[in-house]
This record gives structure tokens, sequence and C-alpha cells, in this order.
């Protein structure tokens, strides 16, 4: 199991997503995608592990198909939704000589979906809220020294801070059960 470790924010980040953007447009210039930092590396100030956390967004799943096809192209590997409707994962061989940015994780959303609303709300808000940036990174430190090598607890952890933040910005009961399923898991 590998170590969890959060880290104080890094302009780095950024960079390194612009990167990853330019990259990912280019690839995908013949589809109508939006590509989206979000993640706690998206948040200036927020402490987070240091791995990015990558939207594709795509209006149908024609262009979701197609994007997929594209990315496997060049050497990432669909996982599937894994249990997530509107989402599809795509991991890469880190020693890939393409992929020139940071570990990340990549996923192709369809626009609307549960996932990608709620990944966007929670960004937004702690974007503009830095009360909850800083309890947030107060969380996951706290969770990081807890539960070093248990990913599942940590994310387990953080699930009602994220939660109440969600319910804050409008999510309904139904969609807040989904998210406290999935990170349950």
């Amino acid at each position: 199991m590998r170590k969890i470790i959060v880290e104080p924010y890094n302009p780095k980040w950024k960079e390194e997503f612009n990167k990853a953007k330019c990259f990912y447009e280019n690839l995908l210039e013949n589809i109508n995608i939006k590509v989206e930092h979000v993640g706690s590396t998206s948040v200036e100030g927020l402490w987070a592990k240091p791995i990015l956390d990558i939207d594709i967004i795509v209006e149908n799943k024609e262009d979701s198909k197609k994007s997929i096809e594209l990315l496997e192209s060049v050497g990432y590997k669909h996982i599937g939704n894994l249990g997530i409707e509107g989402r599809e994962m795509l991991k890469y061989d880190p020693n890939n000589p393409k992929i020139t940015w940071m570990e990340h994780h990549l996923y192709v959303c369809m626009k609307d979906s549960e996932n990608l609303i709620n990944h966007l709300l929670l960004r937004n808000h702690l974007r503009n809220n830095k009360q909850s940036v800083v309890l947030y990174s107060q969380l996951k430190r706290k969770l990081a020294d807890k539960y070093t090598n248990d990913i599942d607890s940590y994310i387990e952890g953080k699930t009602e801070l994220i939660t109440s933040i969600l319910k804050s910005e409008g999510m309904e009961s139904e969609e807040l059960d989904r998210i406290k399923n999935i990170n349950s898991k």
C-alpha cells in the first residue's frame, strides 16, 4: 500500500495541469471538449496529495467514445466507470514518454453528469471560501497522519466535510447519499 502524503499548495501544480491541458486539447482537437483542473491541487492554498485530478468534459457518448479511443492511442488504459455513471477513468504508464507532466488521475466526463457537478461545485466553493480551505487542509493533514497507508479510510474521513460543503452549494440529499456510498467503499 502506498503512503498517503499531503503537501502545502504548490504553484507547480497549475503549470503541470496547463501542460496536460495543451496535450489533451491538441490530441482531441476535433472533438468538442473542455479540460478542467479539479480536485485539491486546483485550489490555491489547499494542502493536497501531489496528484492532479483532470476532467475532460464531453457533450455526448459518441464524443466520450472517440476521446477514450484517442487517449488509448497515446498509451492510456481505459478502466471503465468504476460504478460512477457519466465518468470514465483512464490510467497511464508513468514511463510513457508522451506524458511529460506529473502524476494524475484522468476522467472523461459527460457534461452535466453528477460526478462532474460534484467536482466543480467543490472546487469552486473552495476557491471562493478561504475558511473552507483552512478547515479542509487541516482535516486532510490529520487524516493523512492517522491513516498513513489506508486510502479508503482517508477518503471516507473527508466525506462528511465534502458533503457539508456540497449541501451548502445546493446539492440534493439524494446526490449526497450517493457520494457517501461511493466514498465508503
